[in-house]
C-alpha cells in the first residue's frame, strides 16, 4: 500500500502524485466515494467487477474508524496490519 499527501486548489482541483498515477491517463474517469470525511478514488473503467468489493472495503473502513473513535481501536505494526487486512 502506498501513501501520499496532496492538497486541493482554490478551484477544487486535486493533483494525484506522479508516483501514484500508474495506469491513469489524461481524460480517464475516476469514481470518488465520500463517506463521513473519507474519500475513496478508483478508475471508473474498472468498476464493473470491482465495485461491490470496493463498497465492502469502504463499509469495513467506516466500521474501523467508528471503533477507533469509540476508543476500541488496537495498535499493531504495519506488517501485522497488512496481514489482518488480507483476511477481510
Amino acid at each position: 500500500m502506498d501513501v501520499a499527501i496532496t492538497k486541493m486548489s482554490s478551484k477544487g482541483q486535486v493533483v494525484i502524485p506522479n508516483e501514484m498515477r500508474g495506469d491513469i491517463h489524461e481524460g480517464d474517469k475516476l469514481l470518488i466515494i465520500q463517506n463521513e470525511g473519507q474519500l475513496i478514488m478508483k478508475k471508473a473503467t474498472k468498476l464493473d467487477s470491482n465495485l461491490k468489493e470496493d463498497l465492502e472495503f469502504a463499509r469495513k473502513t467506516e466500521m474501523a474508524w467508528k471503533r477507533i473513535e469509540e476508543g476500541k481501536g488496537i495498535k499493531m505494526d504495519f506488517d501485522d496490519f497488512v496481514d489482518e487486512m488480507k483476511k477481510w
